[in-house]
């Protein structure tokens, strides 16, 4: 019964997010897509980019955005490199071994 109930709904908010979308609304971003194209954009130095993308979610959700880019970047290339999380960060900063 309930299975009905929720599959019914589903149904609905599809169609209704559908007519939304068709109407020419603007799909709002998330905090990080917002994160992503601001990160880039301040790799490229687009200036008009970065003021684009920090107006999308609050100054908040953009710094928790950012910092969870960092970490997965960071993640990433210790993996890639075989090192440490922490021997990536402070090399990427430029800081001397700890």
């Amino acid at each position: 019964m309930f299975g009905r109930v929720r599959k019914s709904g589903a149904r609905v908010l599809d169609v209704l997010r559908a007519e939304a979308k068709a109407d020419g609304e603007v799909r709002s971003h998330n905090l990080f897509e917002a994160a992503a194209a601001y990160v880039s954009a301040c790799a490229e130095d687009d200036q008009e980019q970065i003021d684009e993308a920090a107006g999308w979610v609050s100054p908040e959700a953009l710094s928790f955005g950012v910092n969870e880019l960092a970490c997965r970047a960071v993640i990433a290339l210790a993996r890639e490199r075989d090192e440490s999380p922490r021997a990536v960060a402070r090399a990427l900063l430029g800081l001397p071994a700890a």
